[in-house]
């Protein structure tokens, strides 16, 4: 993953938890502008740490962050879970109909 992209998946996950960057800045203990000079400035990532403080902060997972699409993620996930229930002929079924 890029920089950019990294910081923009934080950008995206701060202003879905509806935190401003000085809010975030201070739930995860760095100065007031930390967030706001990385997003801006784009020019450092937080170390793997910060990331999972700021991810925490955010009630966001791992997983999410790095999913392809973070806004997709909990609809493909409650697709999965309801496809682990289903017999292996109705998910035949499912691929067939899907692949049309």
């Amino acid at each position: 993953m890029e920089l950019n992209e990294l910081i923009d998946r934080i950008s995206f996950i701060r202003t879905r938890a509806d935190l401003s960057a000085r809010k975030l800045s201070m739930e995860i203990g760095k100065t007031q502008s930390y967030i706001n000079r990385m997003e801006s400035a784009r020019n450092f990532a937080p170390t793997f740490e910060t990331l999972i403080d700021i991810l925490d902060v955010c009630k966001s997972s791992v997983d999410e962050f790095f999913y392809y699409s973070i806004p997709a993620y909990k609809q493909d996930m409650h697709i999965i879970e309801l496809l682990k229930g289903i017999e292996q002929e109705k998910k035949t079924a499912i691929i067939t109909l899907l692949r049309k």
